[in-house]
């Protein structure tokens, strides 16, 4: 029978004594030893779920590496293109110089030299001329700027070119100007 307290009717516990302490504190490894193959998969899970995430991570930043350094070779390549752009007036200029008769051939050779090395310069930084070998019109890299109705050449000839055209690393930069036959 359990001892009442006599303030007010309730029953009190008794204090535990040292044996039935050491009886429920050797029932709790047994408890413990029980849950560890429990707590061994939550482990497992977690690592699983933060080795997943961390490869994610890497990944996004590994794309985002890539990423950014491809736009920092897009803008590069832009700015260099801007650069090329400007510069191809003074190309134009230097062939129609050297076009144009000179009575001095000393000068006209020192133009003609400065001209190849501007040209080559042009041409390490990826510039192309676009090649004049097609003799049809292709509305993609030629700009047809005269048409001339003619049954001496076939349609859609080239007949002169007005102003080379180029490409800058792939890309056309300028469309050739061109006089195309068309036969009506």
């Amino acid at each position: 029978m359990e001892p009442v307290d006599s303030n007010n009717g309730l029953a009190t516990e008794e204090p535990q004594s040292s044996a039935e302490r050491s009886i429920e504190s050797a029932e709790a490894p047994q408890t413990l030893a029980s849950d560890w193959p429990v707590e061994r998969e939550r482990l497992i899970r977690e690592r699983t779920e933060f080795q997943d995430l961390l490869q994610r991570r890497q990944a996004e930043f590994d794309n985002y590496r890539r990423r950014s350094e491809r736009e920092r070779s897009d803008i590069f390549e832009f700015a260099a293109m801007d650069v090329v752009k400007s510069l191809l007036p003074i190309v134009d200029d230097f062939e129609r110089a050297l076009k144009a008769e000179a009575s001095d051939k000393e000068y006209a050779r020192g133009m003609e030299l400065i001209y190849q090395r501007l040209v080559e310069a042009l041409r390490k930084l990826g510039l192309e001329p676009v090649p004049s070998d097609p003799p049809l019109f292709n509305p993609h890299i030629h700009h047809a700027v005269e048409m001339v109705d003619t049954k001496d050449h076939p349609d859609q000839t080239i007949l002169e070119e007005y102003q080379r055209g180029y490409y800058f690393k792939g890309r056309l930069l300028r469309p050739a100007m061109v006089k195309v036959a068309v036969n009506q």
